[in-house]
């Protein structure tokens, strides 16, 4: 299933870009997205999630696959200043996000974009549990902006 979401910033590309490969900042974004484990790396513009997330909001048709909690691995190899390979990997489940987040320049402002793709291998419910991890993906990237918006603003 591809997926497709921007975000925009009130702030230059390079603010944009030293936010997020700032480990307080993504300790900061994660965190309010309710998790139960956190481990965030940064290093050279590396940047390492790993999560466990519980399945509260999981239907039951996924939640046979899912279990309780998710354990994910987010990665974003920065490139440059302006793009990353990106991807999620749920280890020991059959489903994987990947695709590249990029930085774009927008008069004084950032779009920060990802062009991507969710795959799950399971016969008749995949296409169903890719929806699933694509939009709490959005939802993830949605939390991260509102929190993003207040760092870039000097609230840390």
């Amino acid at each position: 299933m591809k997926i497709q979401h921007s975000v925009r910033y009130d702030a230059p590309v390079a603010d944009v870009y030293a936010m997020l490969t700032d480990p307080a900042f993504r300790e900061k974004a994660t965190t309010a997205q309710v998790v139960t484990k956190l481990d965030v790396s940064v290093v050279a513009g590396s940047v390492t999630i790993d999560t466990v997330r519980p399945n509260t909001d999981v239907p039951a048709f996924a939640k046979a696959v899912a279990g309780e909690s998710t354990h994910s691995v987010q990665a974003e190899q920065w490139t440059d200043g302006t793009t990353a390979a990106f991807s999620v990997k749920m280890p020991g489940k059959p489903g994987h996000i990947s695709g590249t987040r990029r930085l774009i320049s927008d008069g004084q402002a950032t779009l920060d974009t990802f062009d991507g793709e969710a795959k799950v291998s399971i016969p008749l419910v995949g296409g169903k549990i890719e929806k699933l991890i694509a939009d709490k993906l959005t939802s993830s990237w949605n939390i991260e902006h509102s929190v993003g918006t207040q760092w870039l603003e000097g609230d840390r």
